[in-house]
């Protein structure tokens, strides 16, 4: 049975997006919801800066890391969820644009464990340009009470 058969992933998606206030406190929006792949988005704010003006490296890490783990949900059953157990970010050129986009795309799919890459790109009047890249493992999780969706 495909993850389409087991329910809708897009919404599921969306709502537990919605719960989480990391995101909202960066100003991000989940622009792309497919199978095994997110697109997170945020506008540039010199609040998410680092010393010097550019999109500071926690930041980018955090919504890399949303963006892989969001691709893994797209993969689970709708009464699982995941949990981020291992990354490593890149920082390939610094964060300078408009906009940001945020890319996560699964690598390996899994029933326990589940791998995925992500791409963190800076947005201004030219085309995309890469500035991050990030792989990510994450731990599918399944009958416990404290975690849901």
């Amino acid at each position: 049975m495909s993850i389409l058969e087991k329910g809708d992933f897009r919404e599921r998606i969306r709502q537990s997006f919605d719960r989480q206030g990391a995101m909202a406190m960066l100003d991000a929006e989940l622009t792309r919801v497919e199978q095994a792949m997110i697109e997170i988005e945020l506008p540039y704010s010199e609040k998410l800066t680092q010393q010097h003006g550019f999109l500071h490296a926690g930041v980018i890490s955090a919504a890399l890391d949303t963006a892989c783990t969001y691709a893994a949900y797209t993969t689970i059953a709708p009464d699982a969820s995941i949990l981020t157990i291992e990354f490593k970010v890149n920082l390939l050129s610094p964060g300078r644009g408009e906009r940001f986009l945020f890319r996560g795309e699964i690598t390996k799919p899994g029933s326990t464990i589940i791998v995925a890459d992500g791409r963190g790109y800076a947005i201004s009047d030219g085309p995309a340009k890469l500035i991050a890249s990030m792989t990510a493992s994450m731990m599918v999780i399944r009958g416990r009470q404290d975690i849901v969706g």
